[in-house]
């Protein structure tokens, strides 16, 4: 059965609006996991616009299941990676400029630079996942680097205007996961993914965890985390 891991990046984006103390998402990750969320994931930027250090460590005391790290591939990261030893760091790449993660990284392209990385997260015994596109070469690519896992990027799926695109998108997510599957790689998946277009993502076997933030965070503020976490887990468990 798929895992879900909660995203709280965006309970923090919230509280750093007032720049004050709450919402909390230390207490969000806490509710979350008392309603049945196999993991918490946060993305601690470079220029901390949500997420801090004390955050992540206070999460790194808290979480009882899996803590799920996104950060970028700096050596500044690493460091902080290392230091905190989550159950699990997702690279990511990152630019100042956007609102949220655009697209995967370019493995391929970075190969030297993101092996070096893996291996020094990897020598901490943190399991390493790459955030890339549902691309072939991609994924070769992550397999020759060792990582343990790549997470699918939903992004292109979940945007789509169009039922023809968004279908196109799906079978490109479903092909690439039985390859990665094939190759040795756990496969995750996430971004753009809500309480609607999550069931065909549930079709795909391969797929072993959801990671999902901002609907999951949206709902909670109309009906509280609880029933935001359990509602979704509702849809992935049937």
């Amino acid at each position: 059965m798929m895992r879900l891991g909660l995203n709280v990046d965006h309970v923090a984006t919230l509280r750093e609006a007032r720049k004050g103390r709450i919402p909390d998402p230390v207490a969000a990750a806490v509710a979350a996991e008392m309603a049945g969320a196999d993991g918490i994931v946060c993305h601690l930027r470079e220029d901390r616009r949500h997420i801090k250090d004390k955050d992540l460590f206070l999460l790194k005391e808290i979480v009882k299941t899996h803590l799920n790290l996104e950060m970028a591939a700096t050596d500044e990261m690493v460091s902080r990676a290392i230091e905190v030893v989550p159950d699990m760091v997702t690279l990511v790449p990152e630019k100042r400029e956007e609102l949220t993660t655009e697209g995967g990284l370019d493995v391929a392209a970075n190969f030297d630079w993101l092996e070096d990385v893996v291996q020094q997260l990897r020598n901490n015994n943190i399991v390493v996942s790459l955030f890339i596109d549902p691309d072939i070469d991609q994924v070769k690519a992550a397999s020759r680097i060792r990582a343990d896992y790549v997470e699918l990027s939903t992004g292109q799926y979940a945007n789509a205007d169009e039922m023809g695109v968004m279908m196109d998108e799906l079978e490109k997510i479903r092909s690439i996961a039985m390859a990665a599957a094939k190759l040795g790689l756990g496969v995750s998946a996430g971004h753009g993914l809500n309480y609607h277009n999550v069931r065909d993502i549930l079709e795909i076997e391969q797929i072993e965890e959801l990671n999902i933030g901002h609907a999951i965070v949206s709902k909670a503020i109309m009906v509280g985390m609880d029933r935001a976490v359990r509602e979704m887990l509702d849809i992935i468990r049937r």
